[in-house]
């Protein structure tokens, strides 16, 4: 399958299982480019997509950046790659998505490598500034980056500051790159076009996730019901 072709079914996917979910897709980590970033209200969740084309020559460089960002991890590939669990850490998940399945075959275990700090990176000064004052804290206007991000820890400890994250992720007005938010209630999709207007995309059309049986599915998650 092609990259495109993963990615339709992967996002009605991580829709029905986590509910709310905003994704953010090819944004910069370190020297790679996230596939794709969803944010739950727990944590940030870093997915790599290698479609039937794509080669892991890049991969290991691309599983320390990841690991640096984000909470759990996954590799999402077509069904050509089935040794894929060789060439990534075992406490990284893997998805197969083929023409009728979004197949878990593994569910991705806490990252050990993610440093709360550069979760901090990914927002704009504005919404850092945002957590700053919910938490009580002064503006710390000459401050340095890092030396704000020690103070909120410091303060807060790290879990209060990592839901502070994932709230001020949601709640950002990102056009700059296709954005999807989507939650129970709603799901607004837009992408900004050549001309730099920004035009509502059509919702997808929901898809059957296939058949449970298939004798190498260890951890099938489907469509829920509502």
């Amino acid at each position: 399958m092609l990259d495109k072709d993963i990615r339709e079914p992967l996002f009605d996917y991580l829709d029905e299982r986590y509910g709310k979910v905003r994704i953010f897709e090819e944004k910069v980590i370190h020297g790679s480019r996230a596939d794709v970033l969803a944010i739950t209200d727990s944590c940030i969740i870093g997915l790599e997509i290698k479609s039937d084309n794509d080669t892991y020559t890049r991969l290991s460089s691309q599983i320390k950046d990841y690991e640096s960002f984000c909470d759990l991890c996954y590799v999402v590939v077509g069904q050509s790659h089935i040794q894929v669990e060789k060439h990534v850490p075992d406490y990284w998940g893997i998805i197969v998505v083929t023409p009728e399945n979004v197949i878990v075959d593994r569910d991705a275990g806490v990252n050990p490598h993610v440093k709360i700090n550069n979760q901090l990176e990914i927002l704009w000064r504005k919404e850092l500034l945002n957590i700053q004052l919910k938490e009580g804290l002064p503006k710390l206007s000459n401050y340095k980056r890092k030396d704000i991000y020690k103070r909120l820890i410091e303060t807060c400890g790290e879990p209060t500051v990592k839901a502070d994250i994932t709230e001020q992720l949601f709640e950002r007005d990102y056009t700059v790159y296709d954005m999807i938010a989507g939650s129970t209630t709603e799901n607004k999709r837009f992408v900004k076009t050549k001309k730099g207007v920004k035009v509502k995309r059509k919702r997808r059309k929901k898809i059957d996730y296939g058949d449970r049986s298939r004798a190498h599915v260890t951890n099938y998650i489907g469509k829920r019901n509502k």
